[in-house]
């Protein structure tokens, strides 16, 4: 079957496709949670003392001792295998943005030939796989492979039901033998432990004498697309590098703003409840789901959570929507930019912090001039940004994001923090010397009796910020929406440690000064606005005025891409936040630094090889079987003296040889490996590769508009968008 018909066939089996069959959902109160083994399933499975002592070291992260571990371990197992589990998982987030899983059986056999059941503390404790066989920035190398996994008690183990049967799934951090963090938990973890002891200190500082664990929260909303798997099996870009490498835009795209919150379609509402009820299954607290900006495009935004749980989480919402979309004839791409010309998928991250003592610590209330303890978080906040916008924006960096970073539908890669209206005047009142009243928002009156008068919020939203306050949380925008939340919420974290550490010591020297706490207060923070004011930005983020702004007048600096951004995490301030809160040591950065690096290159190497592949093997061909039938057509019209028009022929024969020649230069740029560090590598993938494949694609979505529909080679746009 040729590349053309294949396509046809999709199309046909496309349109006669019925939604997959799915059973009406039972009640939340019946699904919610159960096959979660939380903290309502331990009280229930656990003796008071065992259970009193895993409560407190959830909710606190207090150590765990043995012999609690053993008896967990009996009544998880038991548990488990009430729902039909025969093996249990140790599960881990390794630096690839996606899970790893190494699946143990309960068995174990005695001596008279007979198996029994057995998952003791230390199995629930410790696993070991191979460290050297994932990415580690050569902490480990082949000949020194041990790496361990370790519970993490913080995170609750669940039962994953698939078509084979029961797995019991445990949450676990992943190290090297030489004890160096190999993934994205143990960060984020010690992440939440700076922040913590440093939000207690500067709450001591203000009088605060009862204050519970701090945590910080996450909520991540999540774009993806759904594709026909018939149009996506189709298509070698998609199934290998996640994106149309090609591709023509369609004389429709979302132009008409008529996608965006429209009537979800009938299929991809099946998937969504089918995917929904899995979630809840999971203890995963799905709120929000809608078709998004582009065709095609959807979200789902969960409630926020714990950061550590929410991370998890999010990791698992990507494996189960993945295998989800294919039960259901769909793939599903969380590629940042899946389609040239429309908009891509992000991954907004809002983000808070708070205990069960002072509630939400970014909350501003009703009168947020009055409430020093937000006012001095947010302003640890506006430092932070200040300070490590270039680390925000380095650990969001992947070749993927880069194609959606500073367009028209995405936050630039400058980071600056939006406050709003009112927030914004505090603030800089504060920078004056002066504090006036908060503004309020009034009330929303219509005209319209039946429509019932609402309190208005006090400020607007920006789209165009990458790191915008949303009323009681800060919404990091600029996340990639492939990518894992943690990175991001460990930066986000230890810059705050490090903040509210120098608001400590300035405020214990201001109280000893002015005696007065609110005089104080506004003294730390007038120093901060005068310090790092220059961040805070509310206007239009997309504007060319801004990013000449940014960078000459108020010293912000603009990293397009990860090439440019990268190279921070070698940057000896960074080193040193890492350091000193004891989140990173200066290998575990290293390392990163090298994987994400290594990540980068392999992965524009792997799409500058599908360009030469599929322009060679099914572009170039199906272009020149049309220049073939024009000439046989025209041959045999100037036999009987007509004459057709030889444009259309040139123009293809001129986009053909163009396209090869640089499809030539790709083939030599991506042979060079004679560099004289990893950061000219980078660049080198970042100017002249990516230059090198959009000039191919150029030549070839040309073609594309040209060459007879029936024979082109792959599923267009017009199709993969719009035909479900």
């Amino acid at each position: 079957m040729s590349r053309n018909e294949a396509r046809v066939q999709a199309i046909q089996q496309i349109t006669n496709r019925a939604p997959v069959s799915v059973k009406m959902p039972k009640p939340l109160s019946e699904i919610w949670a159960c096959d979660v083994f939380n903290l309502a399933s331990m009280e229930e499975a656990l003796s008071k003392n065992a259970f009193k002592v895993i409560k407190n070291t959830v909710q606190t992260g207090a150590a765990l001792d043995a012999a609690t571990a053993d008896i967990v371990a009996a009544a998880m197992k038991e548990w488990a295998m009430s729902k039909g589990v025969k093996f249990y998982s140790h599960i881990f987030y390794p630096m690839t943005n996606i899970t790893a899983e190494k699946h143990d059986g309960f068995i174990v056999t005695n001596s008279d030939g007979g198996a029994i059941t057995e998952f003791t503390g230390s199995l629930l404790i410790k696993g070991e796989p191979d460290g050297s066989s994932f990415p580690n920035g050569s902490i480990r190398m082949t000949n020194a492979a041990r790496g361990y996994t370790a519970w993490d008690p913080t995170s609750p183990a669940y039962v994953m039901h698939t078509e084979n049967g029961a797995t019991l799934m445990i949450p676990c951090v992943f190290m090297s033998w030489t004890g160096e963090a190999l993934d994205k938990k143990i960060p984020l973890l010690r992440s939440n432990h700076a922040m913590n002891k440093a939000a207690q200190k500067v709450l001591s500082l203000m009088g605060e004498t009862s204050i519970a664990t701090l945590n910080s929260s996450c909520g991540a909303e999540q774009e993806y697309f759904l594709v026909d798997a018939a149009f996506a099996n189709s298509r070698p870009d998609l199934l290998l590098a996640g994106r149309t490498l090609f591709g023509a835009p369609a004389p429709k795209g979302q132009q008409f703003d008529d996608h965006y919150f429209g009537a979800i379609p009938a299929r991809v509402q099946v998937f969504m409840q089918d995917y929904e009820d899995q979630l809840y299954r999971l203890g995963i607290p799905a709120k929000t789901h809608h078709n998004e900006v582009a065709p095609a495009q959807f979200e789902i935004a969960p409630y926020f959570e714990a950061a550590n749980v929410a991370a998890d989480h999010q990791q698992l919402m990507m494996t189960l929507m993945k295998s989800t979309a294919k039960k259901h004839g769909f793939i599903c791409l969380l590629h940042e930019k899946p389609f040239a010309g429309i908009n891509g998928s992000g991954k907004h991250v809002n983000w808070s912090v708070g205990n069960a003592t002072q509630g939400n610590l970014l909350d501003p209330g009703k009168t947020p001039h009055d409430n020093l303890n937000f006012l001095l978080f947010c302003g640890a906040v506006i430092r932070g940004v200040h300070l490590f916008g270039p680390l925000l924006r380095a650990v969001i960096a992947s070749a993927a994001n880069d194609h959606r970073l500073g367009a028209n539908e995405a936050p630039p890669a400058i980071l600056s923090v939006y406050l709003g209206d009112q927030l914004e005047k505090v603030y800089m009142d504060i920078k004056a010397g002066k504090l006036a009243t908060t503004t309020e928002g009034g009330l929303m009156d219509l005209g319209l009796s039946q429509i019932l008068k609402f309190e208005r919020d006090p400020g607007d939203r920006n789209r165009t910020s990458p790191f915008a306050f949303t009323g009681n949380r800060f919404e990091f925008r600029a996340v990639g929406s492939s990518q894992s939340v943690s990175g991001p919420l460990v930066a986000m974290n230890t810059m705050l440690a490090d903040s509210l550490n120098w608001i400590a010591e300035k405020l214990e020297v201001a109280l000893k000064e002015k005696g007065d706490k609110a005089t104080a207060v506004f003294a730390v923070l007038k120093e901060i606005m005068e310090l790092h004011g220059n961040v805070v930005f509310g206007g239009n983020g997309y504007s060319p005025e801004w990013h000449k702004m940014a960078v000459e007048e108020r010293g912000l600096k603009n990293l397009p891409t990860s090439a440019d951004a990268l190279p921070v995490l070698r940057e000896e301030y960074v080193k040193k936040l890492f350091e000193s809160t004891g989140v990173l040591t200066r290998v575990e950065l290293e390392s990163r630094f090298d994987v994400y690096a290594e990540q980068y290159i392999l992965s524009i190497e792997v799409e500058a090889k599908l360009v030469i592949d599929m322009a060679k093997t099914a572009i170039y061909p199906a272009a020149i079987q049309y220049l073939s039938d024009i000439a046989k057509t025209s041959s045999e019209m100037a036999n009987m003296k007509i004459e057709l028009d030889s444009s259309i022929a040139k123009t293809i024969a001129a986009e053909a040889n163009a396209m090869m020649a640089a499809v030539g230069k790709l083939s030599e740029a991506i042979q060079q490996h004679d560099f004289a560090s990893t950061e000219a590598h980078m660049n080198h993938c970042a100017h002249v590769i990516l230059g090198l494949m959009n000039e191919v694609r150029s030549h070839a979505d040309a073609l594309e508009l040209e060459v007879a529909d029936e024979l082109w080679p792959f599923p267009k746009y017009s199709e993969m968008l719009f035909i479900k």
